[in-house]
C-alpha cells in the first residue's frame, strides 16, 4: 500500500510540475487575416521557430471569418488567456486602431502583411507592398510594350497592403500607356472573386490585361480565363506562390507573378516577439519597419523557385 501510494505521490508531482512547466512558457501568437493556402509558408515559419524556442508556446491563429470584428475578438481572447505578444495581418487597419490600441496597452503588438502604422503596434514585419506594387507594374511593362487597359482584383480594399500594391503597380506604368482602369474587391469570398472576373469579362471586352492582388485571385482569374476560352489572350500579372499562378508563370499562360516571404514573417516575426519580451529591441529600426524583400518570378525562374518551395513546406 505505501509503495502504491508514494507511486501515486510521485506521479501526481510529476505532473503537477509539468503542468507548472507549461503555464511559465511564454504565449506568443501570430493572426492571420482569413483562412488561405498563402498562410501555410508562415505557418512553416512558426513551426520552425517554435522548434527554436522550447521555452516559448507559440500559436498560428485563423479568424472564423476575415472581419476587423472577428480578429480584434479573437486578440481579445489570446490576451485573456494569456498571450504575451501578438502578432497580427490586420484586415482593415483604419477602422482597427482602437482595437489595436486597446491590445497594444495590454502586450506588445507587431503587424505583418499589412500594417497600421496609425496604431501603438511595436513594429511592422513583412514586405513593402508599394515596393512589390511597382515590381507588378515592372512586370507588366515588360509584357505590354504597346499599351493595356488592365483590371485589378483583390481582397479587402480598404487594407494598406491593398492600395500600396495597387499605388506601386500604378506607380510603375505611369507614362507607359498601361491604365489600371479599375479594382474590384471580393472580401475574401472565393466564389465573389471568380464572378468579379466573368462579370468583367461580359462586360468589359477592352480590358486586356488583369491584376490580380491577393493569392488567390490569380487562380480564379484562371478559372474564369479558361472557362471563357481566353487563356492566354488576356495578360495576367499576379502576385504569390499558389500552384495554380505558378503552373500558369510555367506554361506562359501568366507574364509573372510577385512572390513575398511569409515563411520568414512567421519565423523571423516570433523570433523577434520572443527577442523584444527579453528586453532586447535592437532589431526594432527607427522607422519600425522590418522589410522581407519580395521578388519577381517568370518563366526563366520558375522551376528554381517551385523546387524551393518545396523543399521548404517538406514536400
Amino acid at each position: 500500500m505505501k509503495t502504491f501510494l508514494s507511486a501515486a505521490v510521485s506521479i501526481a508531482l510529476l505532473l503537477s510540475a509539468t503542468q507548472a512547466m507549461a503555464q511559465d512558457k511564454k504565449q506568443l501568437a501570430f493572426v492571420v487575416n482569413a483562412a488561405s493556402d498563402f498562410w501555410k509558408l508562415a505557418e512553416a515559419g512558426v513551426k520552425k521557430a517554435q522548434a527554436e524556442l522550447p521555452n516559448y508556446e507559440l500559436q498560428f491563429k485563423y479568424p472564423a471569418q476575415g472581419t476587423a470584428a472577428l480578429q480584434n475578438a479573437l486578440m481579445d481572447d489570446l490576451v485573456a488567456a494569456g498571450t504575451d505578444a501578438i502578432m497580427i495581418s490586420s484586415v482593415d487597419p483604419k477602422t482597427s486602431i482602437d482595437a489595436f490600441n486597446r491590445i497594444a496597452g495590454q502586450v506588445p503588438l507587431f503587424t505583418t502583411d499589412s500594417d497600421a502604422p496609425d496604431s501603438n503596434r511595436i513594429a511592422y514585419l513583412g514586405s513593402s507592398n508599394t515596393l512589390a506594387g511597382v515590381q507588378a507594374g515592372e512586370v507588366a511593362v515588360k509584357a505590354l510594350p504597346g499599351g493595356a487597359k488592365c483590371m485589378g482584383f483583390v481582397g479587402f480594399l480598404g487594407a494598406d497592403n491593398a492600395k500600396e500594391r495597387i499605388a506601386g503597380f500604378r506607380q510603375a506604368v505611369e507614362g507607359k500607356g498601361i491604365e489600371l482602369v479599375d479594382v474590384r474587391g471580393d472580401d475574401v469570398d472565393f466564389a465573389r472573386a471568380r464572378s468579379n472576373v466573368d462579370d468583367v469579362l461580359a462586360a468589359n471586352p477592352e480590358i486586356n490585361c488583369m491584376v490580380g492582388f491577393y493569392s488567390y485571385n490569380p487562380p480564379k482569374i484562371y478559372e474564369a480565363l479558361q472557362a471563357a476560352g481566353k487563356l492566354g489572350q488576356i495578360t495576367v500579372i499576379a502576385f504569390d506562390e499558389d500552384p495554380i499562378t505558378l503552373g500558369a508563370v510555367k506554361d506562359g499562360s501568366f507574364a509573372g507573378t510577385v512572390v513575398q516571404q511569409p515563411f520568414e514573417w512567421g519565423y523571423q516575426g516570433m523570433k523577434l516577439m520572443a527577442a523584444y519580451l527579453e528586453g532586447d529591441k535592437s532589431q526594432i529600426t527607427a522607422d519600425k519597419l522590418i522589410i522581407v524583400p519580395t521578388k519577381i518570378i517568370d518563366k526563366g525562374n520558375v522551376e528554381e523557385f517551385e523546387a524551393n518551395l518545396k523543399a521548404t513546406l517538406g514536400k
